[in-house]
């Protein structure tokens, strides 16, 4: 029997059916989020994987469908897909393969439905999204879309009775990793007319959008970019805190997804300006490390 076999086996997906749904949903996860799937592979209890792999494709489905194509198109598809959503949750009926896998592990985590909930109410400020004035406006959408689309899979990783720290600590997390994902998709972002930089830390470079957009790598725009980089090291940092309020491989994974960000942090800090050409990547043997330490410390915590 294959471990991810064992894997639906523990975590109580038993109908063939289902396992089906929970198999397309691995293959989605393994290939669009390939780092943090191999993570979760290596760190979480068998019986605990699936339900993380839900709920994360979970979370890959509505950014695809709130960032991709036309705005009207947009809308509409995340306003059916929501419906279908809610329905399915009140019902424990639906036809889409994903939401049969969400509505089972939301009956095995309680407390995984108000993260989805709370999530389909403030999805559509990335919707809305256009760019940020001033630093409280991207505040703002930490507040409005990035924490609760991470908080669908922290749930299922965080102390069921958290006293406000668990949810704390992951916003430290998510403020300074989406920060770290505006500045290193530069590239990504600008020729979709995306940037998540607010207009008032540009002008305090003395960098416009238009300079990004060509591609000008001056120095205005070298200092942009380490501000950037060095804000977001400083949330990461803190939130190193976040593991220890977590007991046993959850915390481990938590510390581990931290440690490949700084990585990505510094490999963006070191290309600097070049990030207009494309973004950096955690280089992969300190990635290596970093995983290889944790699976020693979540096979520890498991004794």
């Amino acid at each position: 029997m294959s471990v991810w076999k064992q894997c639906l086996d523990g975590a109580g997906v038993r109908e063939p059916g289902l396992r089906r749904d929970y198999d397309r949903q691995r293959d989605l996860v393994a290939r669009s989020r390939r780092t943090s799937y191999l993570a979760a592979r290596l760190l979480l209890p068998r019986r605990v994987l699936p339900h993380v792999v839900a709920a994360t494709a979970v979370m890959h489905h509505g950014d695809d469908l709130l960032d991709t194509g036309p705005k009207p198109q947009r809308a509409s598809a995340w306003a059916s897909w929501e419906q279908e959503v809610r329905k399915a949750l009140d019902t424990g009926l639906s036809d889409d393969p994903l939401i049969r896998a969400l509505v089972h592990t939301t009956g095995t985590y309680p407390r995984l439905r108000e993260a989805v909930e709370e999530y389909l109410s403030t999805a559509t400020a990335e919707l809305e999204f256009t760019g940020f004035a001033t630093e409280a406006d991207y505040q703002a959408y930490v507040d409005a879309y990035s924490l609760p689309a991470f908080m669908l899979v922290a749930s299922l990783l965080g102390p069921e009775d958290d006293d406000g720290r668990f949810r704390a600590g992951c916003r430290t997390l998510i403020e300074g990793s989406q920060r770290l994902d505006f500045v290193n998709d530069l590239a990504e972002d600008l020729p979709e007319g995306r940037l998540g930089i607010p207009t008032e830390t540009l002008e305090r470079f003395s960098v416009t959008v238009e300079d990004l957009a060509a591609g000008r790598e001056s120095a205005g725009v070298q200092e942009l970019v380490q501000d950037q980089v060095e804000a977001a090291r400083v949330s990461l940092r803190a939130a190193g805190a976040l593991p220890v309020l977590t007991d046993g491989p959850s915390g481990v994974l938590l510390d581990a997804v931290i440690r490949i960000e700084l990585l990505t942090a510094n490999a963006a800090l070191r290309r600097g300006a070049r990030l207009l050409r494309g973004s950096a990547s955690p280089p992969a043997a300190g990635t290596l490390r970093v995983l290889l330490g944790a699976r020693r410390r979540a096979r520890g915590e498991r004794r």
